[in-house]
């Protein structure tokens, strides 16, 4: 996890918790510095869920003085739906926003109670920033930052639980901070541009794409796509805004 440096907070508690979301549990990653906490993160995995990739990385956003909470994204699926990624992207059409929206909510629930934190953001990748625009645009988060989020529901993914595109809900996000790869299929140029548009008159909205990075280039070391020094940079912009917001201009 060389891209995300760790930060000046030494001493860190990561545990796995249980949320409980209308008679459901949920599994989920809490990790909280020691002392009070400077903001809370709500962190959802991309699709293959939480794993220790994302405990490392929940201690690691730790360490730079947040509560973070990451809740496992297919629990309310069936084993056989999140057996392996391959499962999970074949059962992608059958998650349903109001349920992956308020597994994000009881998270944040988590840190504002056990952390005694105010501000509180989301961030995510692949999926989990597909689902990061969603909850941005809920009254739930104070800023939101989405790693190569899809703008529209890849067409293998649809079902009727997916009720709205993150495209036709942009324009009413918190600030949020959106990142892509200039190669990333998943999200192609257009949807970028049309997200540009939602933004326009948005200054506390803001898109950053690197080009020629693939889709998955900052969060996991082991993918051939990972790119290190724009990773780290990405980083350093996030962490700033779930901290203390998106820059003036």
């Amino acid at each position: 996890m060389a891209a995300l440096r760790e930060g000046p907070v030494h001493d860190v508690t990561v545990e796995a918790r249980t949320l409980v979301v209308d008679g459901a549990e949920v599994p989920a990653i809490h990790a909280r510095p020691d002392g009070m906490p400077v903001a809370g993160l709500v962190l959802h995995p991309d699709i293959g869920g939480i794993r220790p990739l994302f405990e490392d990385l929940a201690r690691r956003l730790a360490t730079h003085g947040l509560a973070v909470c990451a809740p496992e994204p297919y629990a309310h699926q069936p084993p056989e739906a999140r057996a392996t990624v391959e499962d999970r992207l074949a059962h992608a059409k059958d998650l349903v926003d109001a349920v992956q929206l308020a597994d994000l909510d009881a998270a944040a629930n988590l840190l504002v109670v056990e952390d005694d934190v105010r501000r509180v953001s989301v961030l995510g990748f692949c999926i989990g920033g597909y689902y990061t625009f969603k909850a941005a645009a809920t009254d739930r988060f104070d800023a939101a930052v989405a790693f190569y989020g899809m703008l529209r529901t890849p067409q293998q993914w649809k079902g009727p639980g997916h009720e709205r595109e993150p495209l036709e809900v942009a324009a009413g996000v918190v600030p949020t901070l959106a990142v892509f790869g200039g190669a990333d299929p998943w999200t192609p140029a257009v949807d970028i541009d049309a997200l540009r548009a939602a933004w326009r008159d948005r200054d506390d909205c803001e898109i950053v794409v690197v080009e020629g990075a693939d889709h998955g280039f900052v969060h996991d070391p082991e993918r051939p796509a990972h790119r290190p020094d724009d990773a780290a940079r990405c980083w350093e912009r996030a962490l700033a805004w779930v901290t203390a917001g998106p820059p003036r201009r």
